[in-house]
């Protein structure tokens, strides 16, 4: 049986941020003795085992093949099982056991949230709960230096391990896109199969590991508790709405030239709008604006906050803290002149390319074709190919040229030929299209994939004009009613039951215009 390997696409991309100058400073007093190993504890950390069903983004009418993962979680109050998101997301089946019990107990997934990487569950026999207690957890954070122990399950054995070490590092950084937070660096030895085991001091939590630094030795990363508390608190509606974000980019004021040209005070610290995340002018923040403050927190040249003599985190951490109202306030200077203002805060932005986030893709077949969204997932083939990359740039694709954009009232997102064409004598003699994003039918400009459907069935025309967004390559011209007809075989021969996702489906199938 497979482990959840730590180092996802997700721990990579943290890997790599090393963040240098905005590292945390550490202290310098000698580490303190490792804690006890605490029996109650060791009762209420589990073992989690997956079958794990995720998207096929290249056969949307399919899943990938399923996968057996385990991983580790915490018994929390209101009798649920703490587990990172990796461990169970696109789970088909989940189960729990604890180090002493010889019964697997089946659970269910009732909250997550991917982007920080935290997921609760339910068990289905909750008589579970009565010999396996909940365990604490600090309201603080700890303290670089502090000594700690990493309880779970990892590979290379099926009893509960339990390894100490000591904090290393305490920052606020992304976790993927669109979302961040605090993270908390260790030297405890964890391992794949660790995700979602408790980190602890004494007999309390101090945060749940969940990865590990690629290429790298005894560093292990661990979502601190006033992320786990966020998260909590945030579903406890039943939704996860997400962390607010400041979206307005900012650059460090370190270069005396820019400030120089600002005609700043050496007294002044802040950080400096690059560009606001809005350019209408009611907007309250305007390029070369000089942020000093966040609520009452000094902002440094470096874009940091301290939260004590020896640790300094990005001012962004503060936002969580101090927005009321979906505002935070701001104290800045715009042209020698100090002044207040509310930023509104939101949660991560649309993307014209976004990720699945736990979905799987809509998608729709017509004649030997395959229509479906580009998603980041989708994109895995350009990414992990440097060449194919530069020729997909060389090529104008919008699935690179406009890989950061938000959606608007001409694209909702991008329509993409999602996987190669059938075998077919309707497409002889045409370029495999696979990776093309459709830009036009007949001369109609798609905005979407439920309007290219519509398209489709609302067409009376006798040919199909099949125009795509780059700079090379060809039209396609095909014969409408024959790619209709030929459909239902397509889908028999290549053993596809719908023709189309359910909600594709509803659009095939409506009132014709």
């Amino acid at each position: 049986m497979k482990t959840v390997r730590l180092a996802a696409a997700a721990a990579i991309a943290l890997a790599s941020c090393t963040l240098q100058a905005q590292e945390a400073s550490q202290a310098t007093a000698p580490p303190t003795a490792a804690p006890a190993v605490s029996p109650a504890v060791e009762n209420s950390v589990v073992k989690i085992f997956s079958t794990l069903r995720g998207p096929d983004p290249f056969k949307p009418w399919t899943k990938a093949t399923p996968q057996d993962v385990t991983g580790s979680g915490v018994v929390i109050e209101g009798k649920r099982i703490l587990t990172n998101a990796h461990v169970v997301g696109y789970a088909s089946q989940v189960q729990v056991q604890a180090s002493q019990d010889g019964d697997k107990v089946g659970a269910t997934v009732v909250a997550i949230a991917r982007g920080m990487d935290l997921a609760l569950l339910k068990l289905d026999d909750e008589s579970f709960f009565d010999k396996h207690h909940p365990v604490k957890r600090t309201s603080v954070l700890p303290d670089v230096r502090e000594a700690v122990m990493a309880y779970g399950y990892p590979v290379g054995g099926t009893s509960l391990s339990i390894t100490k070490g000591i904090v290393s590092r305490v920052e606020f950084v992304p976790y993927g896109y669109g979302s961040a937070g605090l993270r908390v660096q260790i030297d405890a030895p964890i391992n794949p199969g660790n995700s979602g085991g408790p980190v602890i001091d004494g007999d309390k939590m101090v945060g749940l590991a969940f990865s590990v630094a690629a290429n790298a030795q005894n560093i292990g990363y661990v979502i601190p508790n006033e992320e786990v508390e966020l998260f909590l608190r945030d579903v406890a509606d039943g939704r996860y709405d997400g962390k607010p974000l400041l979206l307005d980019d900012i650059q460090t004021l370190e270069n005396p030239v820019l400030r120089q040209y600002l005609k700043l005070d050496k007294s002044v610290d802040g950080v400096v709008v690059h560009r606001p995340y809005r350019s209408d002018a009611a907007y309250p923040l305007k390029e070369w604006d000089v942020i000093t403050r966040i609520g009452e927190h000094p902002i440094d040249d470096q874009g940091m906050v301290r939260l004590g003599p020896n640790l300094r985190v990005r001012f962004q951490y503060r936002v969580q803290q101090v927005a009321k109202n979906g505002k935070v306030p701001l104290t800045i200077i715009r042209d020698g002149k100090t002044m207040q203002v509310q930023v509104p805060v939101s949660g991560p932005r649309s993307l014209l390319i976004p990720a699945l986030d736990g979905a799987y893709p809509s998608y729709f077949v017509y004649g030997p074709i395959v229509f479906s969204r580009a998603t980041a997932d989708y994109l895995s083939f350009i990414s992990n190919n440097a060449q194919l990359l530069n020729a997909y740039s060389f090529n104008a694709s919008p699935l690179v040229t406009r890989r950061g954009d938000e959606p608007d009232a001409q694209r909702e997102e991008l329509v993409v030929i999602s996987s190669p064409f059938f075998p077919h004598k309707l497409v002889r003699g045409y370029s495999n299209r696979f990776g093309s994003v459709v830009d036009s039918i007949n001369g109609v400009k798609v905005a979407s994939l439920r309007h290219l459907v519509a398209l489709l069935r609302d067409l009376k025309d006798d040919l199909v004009v099949l125009r795509f967004d780059q700079r090379l390559g060809e039209t396609m011209v095909l014969p409408r009613q024959a790619m209709v007809d030929a459909t239902e075989g397509v889908l028999q021969d290549n053993g596809i039951r719908s023709q189309g996702s359910q909600d594709m489906l509803d659009v095939w199938n409506g009132k014709k215009n």
